[in-house]
């Protein structure tokens, strides 16, 4: 598959055939997936295959409130996990609100889980005084998750990117005994999607890039 062609139908996949993965078309993805750019070229990733019904069992099970504090926020209006508006939802909403089938099903079903970690010990968090929160650490590991899903496409299997498992990351770290240094970063359900999309809806160009400033005339095809 033209390189193009893969970067425009990568698609958050969520629906499983329930096809094997093979060890070996996995460790071809990831063979490839290894070389995105890191901060420094330190290469601080870390990656564990989970594939027993135990441990995804018991991994799912850590990730409910997280999934259940999503769809309450949703279900209010609001933007879920947002760092910006402050929330309105209460504990007692959280707790009501069932864990939604949409967030949790793919763990279930994907052929394999995929959890991304890496060593903070190695990376340059350049915002780390701002008065907000970090994002720029996340630039030594996404790359390489999204390698992995750019890879799974061009194999014929999907995934998509979660991170509900950042925020109960000291029990999913006590879980998988990941070291305290290591951030939970994402977890990537992989198997062979029911649908292979072809076609997504993004913004164009001239809706996200701007000359000069931010407020500057749309950036368009010459």
């Amino acid at each position: 598959m033209e390189l193009y062609e893969v970067m425009r139908t990568t698609f958050a996949a969520r629906e499983y055939t329930g096809e094997p993965l093979p060890d070996e078309i996995l460790y071809e993805i990831l063979e490839n997936a290894r070389f995105a750019p890191s901060g420094g070229n330190r290469q601080g990733n870390r990656l564990i295959v989970v594939r027993k019904s135990e441990t995804r069992e018991a991994f799912i099970k850590l990730l409910e409130p997280a999934a259940k504090r999503y769809q309450a926020q949703a279900k209010a209006g609001e933007s879920p996990w947002n760092t910006i508006s402050p929330t309105k939802v209460t504990l007692n909403d959280i707790q009501n609100t069932p864990a939604p089938t949409r967030l949790m099903e793919p763990y279930k079903t994907a052929d394999v889980l995929l959890v991304v970690t890496v060593d903070l010990r190695v990376v340059a968090s350049t915002d780390q005084y701002l008065d907000r929160i970090g994002i720029i650490s996340g630039a030594s590991i996404y790359p390489f998750v999204w390698n992995i899903l750019m890879a799974a496409r061009q194999a014929g299997y999907g995934g998509t990117i979660t991170t509900l498992a950042a925020a109960e990351e000291l029990s999913i770290q006590k879980l998988l005994n990941i070291p305290r240094e290591f951030a939970v970063c994402a977890v990537i359900p992989l198997g062979k999607p029911v649908k292979q999309l072809t076609k997504l809806r993004r913004l164009p160009v001239e809706k996200i890039v701007t000359h000069e400033r931010f407020d500057g005339l749309p950036f368009t095809k010459p």
